[in-house]
């Protein structure tokens, strides 16, 4: 049967996001919860979860020997389908600017910024659900109605240097980024377990994706 290896690396909402997968899945993919390299690797598919700070996420991720090289080799050398949720979709990038500047894994070029509303009212974190805008079209939001909404708690946004890797934003006092993707890469800041009918429907999309 094929699987998804959701990696574990002490930082995401894991139990949430399991339970969200396997109900995508129906049954008729493994999810597995690890944090052994050579379970990804043996995965068809990897969820990266990810809540809290940047830098020390990526630490935590560095920090399970061997992960980060698992990671790279079925992602970027095999074209695994890869998806990175929250903080998770944010590692993805070249480098974070919070506290310091850290590097992230480089596969979406582009930086980790605080989030800075035109409206100096809103509340930072952003938090709750927003209307996604998409930019456009890919293979995971086949089938989410065009004025969806999903779940964000989120302080700070990946700003992707390429434009054709933006492929979803929201408002919140200006355009934030939502969900971003490179050939068989993606990422989302909002939460599909979080986002009930949408984030099942993005999670089984990505279930059947073949980049």
């Amino acid at each position: 049967m094929p699987s998804v290896a959701l990696i574990d690396y002490g930082s995401g909402n894991l139990a949430s996001a399991a339970k969200a997968l396997s109900r995508a899945a129906n049954g008729k993919t493994d999810i597995f919860t690890t944090a052994d390299p050579q379970v990804v690797r043996d995965a068809e598919r990897i969820v990266l979860p990810g809540v809290g700070a940047f830098a020390d996420c990526m630490r935590g991720l560095a920090a399970v020997p061997g992960m980060v090289e698992a990671l790279r080799e079925k992602a970027l050398k095999e074209g695994a389908p890869f998806l990175g949720i929250c903080v998770g979709m944010q590692l993805l990038a070249t480098v974070g600017v919070e506290f310091g500047r850290h590097a992230g894994l480089g596969w979406i070029a582009g930086e980790v910024v605080k989030i800075a509303p035109d409206d100096k009212s809103l509340k930072i974190p952003h938090m709750g659900w927003n209307q996604l805008k998409v930019e456009r079209d890919h293979a995971l939001l086949e089938g989410i109605a065009p004025d969806a909404h999903a779940y964000f708690v989120h302080s700070f946004q990946l700003k992707p240097a390429l434009p054709e890797d933006l492929i979803a934003t929201t408002d919140y006092g200006g355009p934030l980024t939502a969900m971003v993707g490179n050939e068989n890469i993606a990422g989302t800041q909002f939460h599909p377990e979080k986002s009930q009918a949408t984030g099942i429907k993005l999670l089984e999309n990505f279930l059947a994706w073949r980049p």
